[in-house]
């Protein structure tokens, strides 16, 4: 992993407060509904092709322009609205994203589907800026690898329950009651923010007669940076391939449109096994878990790619994908909220979000290209190649930042 972890001495939060599940519990499940409706298009890719009259990687890319939109406007947005409650945004943000799922339920085109999505981006993309920072306002440092394992158990089970049962509604029901579905679920989630969700004090106190250092002068502003490129890389080359996943399986592997459903269902499920893992590994072996968790990704992907025609290794293989996966992006937040400074904070979890849907609408993207281009077949093996890449940086920027450290104390 990268980054020095910096002080979070001047945090607000009281070591002696108990901790707060029943908030953490409410994050996560608001997490659950966003990820579920940005990633509800993987699973209904074929129907929703079929519908609108457009390709599979025009359909693919949906995807793509939904991350694409958070990436420019998470930023400008997290800074415009850095003065608000950020317990209120959240509840205004999820009520935008059920409204744009309604809005992509009755699209009558494509065009206005992708006008859709890009609402529901720009929400989303708040709402990221907003919540990968909240956690760490509740708890403090010492217990942010269990905070954020609760609250990354959102995103787990998005691919546990919610773009698998999405998926088995569009199959039975059109993919356009799939989205109606999910836009009623986040509107409730909302309500449930509104009655569990404790609020928090987000704002920076400087002492009298205090300096005020601009961030760009930050001394963990190269550490967030280099951190987001390693969460850049992942994300892609997951996405190249996950964002897929639905047609590989039917086209390339020996799997029926009716399993789609119940793949994802096993890949999500032992997500959960992943996160688990990551609740202790961020806390007690943070690069060690890791490294064990990419090479865990590259071995399942490899033998997906090389035994397809398997039923057998390519389910194994999946729910090992799956468990390995499931606790990298956890990791990767828990390292995120250390490295950064407290004033840091929302601009580092502004920052980590637009990395992470770089690398998802980039990883769509260059997959669906490279479907057109070379075929489905390609995808895993550009998986690999990335996440290597990404556990390359790491490993050496650590190495770096170790012999710095060395010859720092022995000067």
């Amino acid at each position: 992993m990268i980054g020095t972890p910096v002080s979070t001495s001047s945090s607000p939060v009281k070591t002696t407060a108990p901790f707060p599940y029943i908030g953490l519990f409410s994050l996560a499940g608001a997490i659950f509904v966003s990820v579920t409706s940005e990633f509800l298009p993987t699973g209904l890719l074929n129907a929703m092709a079929e519908d609108l009259d457009v390709g599979i990687s025009t359909a693919g890319y949906l995807v793509t322009i939904f991350a694409g939109t958070v990436v420019v406007a998470t930023t400008p947005l997290a800074a415009l609205t850095q003065r608000f409650s950020r317990k209120s945004l959240i509840v205004v943000v999820l009520l935008v994203i059920a409204v744009a799922n309604v809005l992509a339920a009755v699209a009558p085109t494509y065009g206005v589907l992708v006008a859709a999505r890009i609402l529901g981006g720009l929400a989303h993309g708040l709402f990221w800026a907003v919540v990968a920072a909240y956690s760490a306002h509740l708890v403090p440092a010492h217990q942010l690898g269990k905070a954020v394992a609760i609250t990354a158990g959102g995103g787990t089970a998005a691919f546990v329950l919610g773009v698998p049962v999405g998926t088995a509604i569009g199959s039975a029901f059109g993919w356009r009651t799939a989205f109606v579905i999910i836009g009623a679920v986040v509107a409730l989630l909302a309500l449930v923010i509104v009655k569990f969700l404790p609020p928090v004090d987000h704002h920076v106190q400087h002492e009298a007669g205090e300096e005020r250092v601009p961030l760009r002068r930050d001394a963990s502003l190269k550490a967030v940076i280099l951190l987001c490129v390693v969460i850049l890389i992942v994300l892609t080359g997951q996405n190249v391939f996950y964002t897929y996943i639905a047609p590989w399986l039917t086209e390339v592997s020996s799997f029926e449109q009716g399993d789609v459903a119940l793949v994802l269902f096993l890949y999500g499920g032992a997500g959960i096994i992943g996160l688990v893992a990551a609740g202790y590994a961020a806390d007690r072996f943070p690069r060690k878990g890791f490294v064990g968790a990419v090479l865990l990704v590259m071995g399942a992907v490899l033998t997906l790619a090389i035994l397809a025609d398997s039923t057998a290794m390519v389910l194994v293989a999946v729910i090992v994908w799956g468990a390995a996966f499931g606790g990298i992006p956890a990791m990767l937040q828990t390292r995120m909220l250390r490295t950064a400074s407290f004033r840091m904070r929302d601009v580092a979890a502004a920052l980590q979000t637009t990395a992470f849907n770089i690398g998802i609408g980039g990883g769509a993207l260059v997959g669906g290209l490279l479907v057109d281009g070379a075929g489905l077949e390609i995808l895993p093996f550009v998986l690999i190649v990335m996440v290597a890449a990404s556990l390359a940086l790491s490993l050496t920027t650590d190495t770096v930042k170790d012999r710095r450290e060395k010859h720092r104390l022995h000067a």
